[in-house]
């Protein structure tokens, strides 16, 4: 394992950790998997078992640590030079963009020339949110791990908060830290809450069918969708949840739908399984696109 310090146009610098198997020096294929929030080696530790089994299968892995990847994460910001603390606590959705940027311009400095770029939990949103907005001929394929139901995650959000929320960011006080959690367990300044609860931006997937899926419907690439069956973010549907969010793609007479039987979120006693179906899928498109590049 290598780790990456990637920096981004604002400067902020996002530390990833690229797993390359030395006996596969001269492999052409990456997979960029952006992280959700709090989505750490300590709360997701089958990024582990994802990296060493693609590896195996002579394809490289990058854990893409994102703003969010932990609460708080000292950095040095690489315009300034000046010592900055990022984190779940100062998120924007907004920095989406050129965060997964940061990574595909890493990506193909390094010489790969077939990237597929993967996320989970609110990492597969930010995925969802990039290539709708962004027809990106460096990304081969997406595959979405578990996409994060936002509206379900903050159903206990109480209207008194919402109200606080706009309170602070309508009076000039966005950058002030909340006087609660967020959501019950985020410790995040006011502009961040309003972004997972009002911007819009991420909340881009649906349990019920009449949703918002604009952002789905504008993605022109392929892909494959995984998810748990005791997934607790999709109000107790996670197939019809993964079915509904691939409907509204243009891509989905083409996609691919996995599920992992009996596990929830995270995956928990199916690591090793995540892990080998990914790969599966991954030598799939690979032969199917040496087939193509054949043909053609």
């Amino acid at each position: 394992m290598k780790r990456l310090d990637i920096p981004t146009k604002r400067g902020a610098v996002l530390t990833g950790v690229l797993f390359s198997d030395e006996r596969s020096l001269n492999t052409d294929t990456v997979t960029i998997a952006i992280t959700g929030i709090h989505g750490n080696f300590y709360s997701n530790p089958f990024y582990y078992n994802i990296g060493d089994t693609l590896n195996g299968g002579g394809i490289d892995f990058v854990y893409a640590q994102t703003n969010d990847a932990f609460g708080e994460i000292p950095i040095v910001n690489a315009n300034t030079g000046r010592q900055e603390v990022i984190g779940s606590w100062n998120e924007r959705f907004a920095y989406t963009d050129e965060d997964i940027d940061a990574y595909l311009i890493w990506a193909r400095q390094a010489g790969y020339r077939h990237i597929i770029l993967a996320g989970h939990s609110l990492g597969a949103n930010k995925v969802i949110y990039y290539l709708s907005r962004h027809h990106d001929s460096r990304v081969k394929h997406f595959f979405l791990l578990s996409p994060a139901n936002l509206s379900y995650m903050m159903s206990g959000v109480t209207e008194r908060e919402k109200q606080v929320i706009r309170e602070m960011v309508g009076s000039g006080r966005g950058n002030e830290m909340l006087p609660f959690p967020f959501m019950g367990w985020v410790e995040c300044i006011a502009y961040t809450a309003w972004d997972w609860q009002f911007s819009g931006l991420l909340n881009n997937v649906w349990t019920e069918p009449d949703g918002d899926f604009s952002q789905c419907g504008q993605i022109t690439h392929t892909g494959a969708l995984l998810i748990g069956t005791y997934d607790n973010f999709t109000n107790g549907d996670p197939a019809g949840f993964l079915r509904n969010i691939n409907a509204y793609m243009p891509t989905a007479s083409v996609n691919k739908l996995i599920f992992i039987e009996k596990t929830g979120h995270t995956y928990q006693m199916k690591h090793q399984e995540v892990a080998d179906r990914i790969l599966k899928q991954l030598q799939e498109w690979r032969k199917d696109d040496a087939v193509h590049h054949c043909a053609g």
